[in-house]
């Protein structure tokens, strides 16, 4: 949370609220608001948001949405907005007890609800997938008494998680059985290993750009993949293969580019099938429309 707050204060401006924690009992009520000059506090911002962003990063797409200060793209995120405090016990071991919830500026609550039980929370993210949440934004419901605005007047909903201001379905266009299966046995993080460590002068003599631009996934390396899928229990499939094919070479190159590059290598490659990213590339006139009319509003 401390991070969080660090965070959503290099975009906000004044001593405007980011968060409070609301608790079962007073002694765990709190409020953290902006207490520095940022560095980017009148730009504009577009945050990415998806079902798996959780916690401190909802905190942040929270508040910068409240205060008009980002638009917000992606899918409505995970909904986890609990405070626990661990408390150590006499064996060893931790309990950790929730002890308060996050809200954000304009009042919405993080976090999901327990209402319908323990593995009804847990099945959130697949009945989310099973309602079609993930792919038409009309599938999604909101709670009309949730209804909270930004400063600027735009209508937000609580009830768990961020909903983002443009949303984008999920892409499974690419996606097969077949390709989860190498990813989960490792066979192309395992090809990738072996290829950049007996190519590794060459791919480090190249620059990220020129590898990006210029380094081209062989039919030899995909045949590779395939036979060390096989290896380690992954049956080939040549019509999911197929379909497959062009995600399966982006993440090879990926991985290669992690090898050399880090995670900037990493996310240089893979966002090129990263749908909510290449959305938000197409957002900026928005985010600026935005920033513009919040920098107006505090003159």
């Amino acid at each position: 949370m401390e991070r969080a707050v660090d965070v959503a204060d290099e975009f906000i401006s004044g001593d405007k609220l980011i968060v409070t924690q609301d608790g079962r009992v007073k002694r765990y009520n709190a409020e953290f608001r902006a207490y520095r000059k940022g560095l980017f506090e009148e730009q504009p911002v577009i945050v990415l948001i998806d079902e798996g962003s959780a916690s401190g990063s909802e905190i942040v797409a929270g508040a910068l949405q409240d205060h008009d200060r980002a638009l917000i793209v992606g899918r409505r995120s995970f909904g986890k907005g609990l405070v626990q405090m661990p408390i150590p016990l006499s064996d060893g071991s931790e309990l950790r007890l929730t002890i308060s919830r996050y809200y954000t500026p304009s009042g919405r609550c993080i976090q999901k609800p327990y209402n319908n039980g323990k593995d009804s929370y847990h099945a959130d993210r697949m009945t989310r997938y099973e309602n079609g949440e993930y792919f038409n934004e009309d599938s999604i419901e909101f709670i009309d008494t949730l209804k909270y605005n930004t400063a600027k007047g735009r209508v937000v909903f609580g009830g768990g998680g961020i909903m983002p201001d443009h949303f984008v379905p999920l892409d499974t266009t690419f996606s097969t059985a077949y390709l989860s299966h190498l990813l989960y046995r490792n066979a192309i993080r395992e090809f990738t290993l072996n290829y950049y460590n007996e190519n590794r002068e060459r791919l480090e003599a190249m620059s990220l750009s020129d590898f990006k631009n210029n380094f081209r996934v062989t039919d030899k390396m995909l045949d590779e993949v395939i036979r060390i899928g096989e290896s380690v229990g992954v049956t080939f499939d040549e019509q999911q293969y197929l379909i497959s094919k062009p995600l399966i070479i982006n993440r090879i190159k990926s991985f290669i580019a992690r090898s050399v590059w880090n995670n900037e290598g990493w996310y240089r490659i893979a966002n090129e099938f990263n749908e909510v990213y290449q959305e938000a590339l197409t957002q900026f006139e928005e985010a600026e429309h935005l920033a513009s009319a919040v920098n107006l509003s505090d003159q």
